[in-house]
């Protein structure tokens, strides 16, 4: 197999590998239930006028299932912490003690069960989605390549690794949605 092909196959399972790094990331921050400190990663704080994730000013820990506690580095960023995290329109309550951030995950309603799952088929149509068009790019520089001289063989060889590789990142979309789907239907 020539450079070219090698080069087309290997960018396109590094498009496929960075949609099923951005599922996680989306899933990862999609409330289960249980107490993650993931589910802070959208939140950012005014730090000395620059907006900072929460994780660069403050330890997240989860010291029971059903609760976060967020310690900040300075004493006097807990209320920007704990405003940035109201702001942040998570659907939390934080509870300031004075010296660390508190925050109870409620147990989910049957019906939001229902709505996150859907939510999860969403995420994962979508990373199909950048999985597929990975392969149609690949396919295209392939036919392209063909016109330039690369033979018909070499073109077919080169289109059948792409399919292996799509199929292989297919079933680890299927895998990831299904851990998250039993995650957050497990009572």
């Amino acid at each position: 197999m020539n450079e070219e092909v090698k080069f087309v196959i290997d960018s396109a399972e590094e498009s496929m590998d960075k949609a099923i790094k951005h599922l996680e990331v989306e899933l990862g921050s999609l409330r289960a239930g249980k107490a993650n400190p993931r589910m802070l990663d959208t939140v950012t704080v005014d730090y000395y006028g620059t907006q900072t994730p929460l994780n660069q000013v403050a330890n997240i820990g989860t010291p029971d299932p059903k609760t976060i506690a967020i310690q900040p580095w300075e004493k006097t960023m807990i209320e920007p912490i704990e405003r940035a995290i109201i702001n942040a329109n998570l659907g939390f309550a934080p509870m300031n003690n004075g010296e660390m951030i508190r925050i109870n995950i409620p147990a989910l309603t049957e019906e939001r069960r229902k709505t996150l799952v859907k939510q999860v088929h969403v995420e994962g149509e979508s990373a199909r989605v950048s999985i597929r068009s990975a392969r149609k790019d690949a396919n295209d520089e392939i036919k392209e390549l063909e016109k330039e001289g690369l033979s018909e063989d070499d073109a077919k060889t080169a289109t059948d690794e792409i399919q292996k590789i799509t199929d292989k990142y297919g079933e680890k979309i299927e895998q990831v949605v299904k851990a998250k789907e039993e995650d957050i239907l497990k009572i």
